[in-house]
């Protein structure tokens, strides 16, 4: 057997770690063993990855993983100060939620449109009640978040006949597909000719709390906001202010301050606001998908080989080739 130990941070089985027998010696963990499991890997795979476990269980001094896996295209929740600053290598799992998050939010912005909700309730209601609806060709989206997710929801916005502009950390011309990227610095203009927002940006230092009261001001009373990125990208507070008083027509938030979203929190009752709870990405299969994507980077791992979807630590996110 292989003198490689595999920690696996999990609440459910693994599909598929059968093809790690006789390779590597397989731990199990929860969020009370983790630190005491930790010095003993070589390798992390965070399967759970909704858990702080590891952010609180890194270790300052002393053994720690060489490689990091988690199952989740964000990767705020682990890392802290020592994490950062140490030469272990962490991967994500960019690729695996891109086009079935786009699909999501195409379906948001249809639904909107199309006042789905609205006839959904009429017709509980038994009222037959004839209403406009908004055609979606010809309108213009603001996709904040440049990565493959970002990209994935504006060419499939794009099929749509929807006009759509790319905001990211820096500006770039040339996309051979968007044409300019928007820098950060470009976004607070765009919002003002947007009909739909949507946050797609990786949760860092400097994105935290950047959708917020200056932001739904800038915004058409028309437009509507969605977020499929992570909850402390807005401040969910002052979007229900903006909600409120009607400074935007709708939202629809997939991902939240606090998971799972608290039967008594105000966000269930806010008037034009679809909750959802963080399943954008989650299609059938998915779970086959992430330990797939682990395995393949576990060979290469095991033969010396680069590893996929390396994560820079710093910026906290994989960065464009």
């Amino acid at each position: 057997m292989s003198d490689t130990t595999v920690l696996v941070l999990d609440d459910e089985p693994l599909p598929g770690l059968d093809r790690l027998s006789g390779r590597a010696r397989v731990l199990h963990s929860d969020a009370k063993s983790l630190a005491e499991l930790l010095p003993e890997a070589d390798v992390l795979l965070v399967w759970d990855f909704t858990s702080d476990a590891v952010r609180d269980a890194w270790p300052g001094d002393g053994p720690r993983p060489a490689w990091v896996h988690t199952a989740s295209a964000g990767v705020d929740r682990l890392l802290c100060p020592e994490f950062t600053a140490s030469d272990t290598v962490l991967t994500n799992a960019r690729g695996v939620f891109d086009q079935p998050i786009a699909e999501y939010v195409a379906g948001l912005v249809l639904a909107m449109a199309k006042d789905f909700p609205g006839s959904w309730e009429l017709q509980r209601q038994r009222r037959w009640r004839h209403r406009e609806t908004v055609r979606l060709a010809g309108t213009r989206a603001l996709v904040v978040g440049s990565g493959p997710i970002g990209r994935a929801i504006g060419r499939t916005l794009k099929a749509l006949g929807v006009t759509v502009e790319l905001a990211g950390r820096t500006e770039r011309d040339g996309d051979p597909e968007f044409g300019r990227v928007h820098g950060a610095t470009a976004v607070n203009g765009l919002l003002k000719e947007a009909d739909w927002v949507i946050c797609a940006a990786p949760l860092t230092e400097a994105t935290r709390g950047m959708f917020d009261r200056s932001t739904f001001e800038r915004m058409k009373t028309t437009a509507r906001f969605i977020n499929i990125g992570r909850g402390a990208l807005v401040n969910e507070r002052e979007l229900v202010d903006a909600l409120v008083v009607r400074q935007i027509a709708g939202a629809a938030l997939d991902v939240f301050e606090n998971e799972p979203l608290a039967s008594d929190n105000q966000l269930w009752d806010i008037p034009g606001l679809l909750v959802s709870p963080h399943m954008s990405g989650d299609t059938v299969g998915w779970r086959n998908d992430l330990a797939e994507q682990f395995l393949d980077n576990f060979d290469r791992w095991a033969a010396g080989e680069p590893l996929r979807n390396v994560v820079d630590k710093q910026l906290g996110y994989v960065p464009l080739a």
